[in-house]
Protein backbone atom coordinates (compact mmCIF):
# COMPACT_ATOMS: atom_id res chain seq x y z
CA UNK A 1 0.00 0.00 0.00
CA UNK A 2 0.88 3.44 -0.67
CA UNK A 3 -0.77 6.33 0.76
CA UNK A 4 -2.44 8.10 -1.86
CA UNK A 5 -2.56 5.77 -3.96
CA UNK A 6 -4.07 2.56 -5.74
CA UNK A 7 -1.72 -0.06 -6.18
CA UNK A 8 -3.86 -3.39 -7.43
CA UNK A 9 -6.80 -5.12 -6.49
CA UNK A 10 -7.52 -7.80 -3.52
CA UNK A 11 -7.48 -10.95 -6.02
CA UNK A 12 -8.52 -13.44 -3.46
CA UNK A 13 -11.86 -11.41 -3.36
CA UNK A 14 -12.28 -10.59 -7.12
CA UNK A 15 -12.04 -14.12 -7.74
CA UNK A 16 -14.56 -15.37 -4.68
CA UNK A 17 -16.94 -12.17 -6.27
CA UNK A 18 -16.57 -13.85 -10.41
CA UNK A 19 -17.14 -17.22 -8.57
CA UNK A 20 -20.24 -16.40 -6.67
CA UNK A 21 -21.24 -14.59 -9.57
CA UNK A 22 -20.73 -17.81 -11.63
CA UNK A 23 -18.18 -16.34 -14.19
CA UNK A 24 -15.95 -19.45 -15.31
CA UNK A 25 -12.12 -19.60 -13.38
CA UNK A 26 -10.27 -19.28 -16.96
CA UNK A 27 -12.63 -16.44 -18.19
CA UNK A 28 -11.70 -14.74 -14.59
CA UNK A 29 -7.71 -15.69 -14.94
CA UNK A 30 -8.28 -13.85 -18.74
CA UNK A 31 -9.85 -10.56 -17.95
CA UNK A 32 -8.81 -9.73 -14.20
CA UNK A 33 -5.47 -8.19 -14.51
CA UNK A 34 -6.74 -6.33 -17.34
CA UNK A 35 -9.68 -4.93 -16.10
CA UNK A 36 -7.14 -4.23 -12.78
CA UNK A 37 -4.65 -2.32 -14.67
CA UNK A 38 -7.04 -0.36 -16.11
CA UNK A 39 -9.20 0.29 -12.80
CA UNK A 40 -6.19 1.51 -11.08
CA UNK A 41 -4.41 3.26 -13.28
CA UNK A 42 -8.16 5.46 -13.21
CA UNK A 43 -8.41 5.61 -10.08
CA UNK A 44 -5.05 6.94 -9.60
CA UNK A 45 -5.55 9.67 -12.57
CA UNK A 46 -9.07 10.73 -10.49
CA UNK A 47 -7.03 10.84 -7.32
CA UNK A 48 -4.45 12.95 -8.78
CA UNK A 49 -6.70 15.32 -10.44
CA UNK A 50 -8.87 15.98 -7.25
CA UNK A 51 -5.50 16.60 -4.78
CA UNK A 52 -4.14 19.30 -8.06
Amino acid sequence: MLPGAVIGWDMSAALALGDALGVPPLAMAELLPVIEAVMVAKLNEQMDQSHG
